[in-house]
């Protein structure tokens, strides 16, 4: 379940605001199990399955990260822009 942010942060205060809290669900609370289940059969599908995830997951955080600089200031999250 979505763990509800103060009512300050969880207002949309600008897209990229919305995208990062999307990715943010995408990444924590979307299981895999199902597909994980059809694709999977033995040891090498297994091994497959598992560096698939884990390079999804590398492409959310990093779409994620890009994002964390345009966050409201306030937002528990938000980092200013390396130069």
């Amino acid at each position: 379940m979505y763990v509800y942010l103060e009512a300050e942060e969880m207002r949309a205060k600008t897209v990229t605001h919305v995208e990062y809290e999307i990715l943010k669900q995408v990444l924590e609370n979307i299981p895999l199990d199902e597909v994980e289940t059809s694709m999977v059969n033995d040891s090498v599908t297994e091994k497959r399955f598992n560096t698939g995830a884990k390079n999804v997951a590398v492409l959310v955080r990093n779409l994620m990260n890009r994002r964390k600089h345009r966050l409201p200031r306030t937002h528990k999250d938000y980092t200013q822009k390396e130069e």
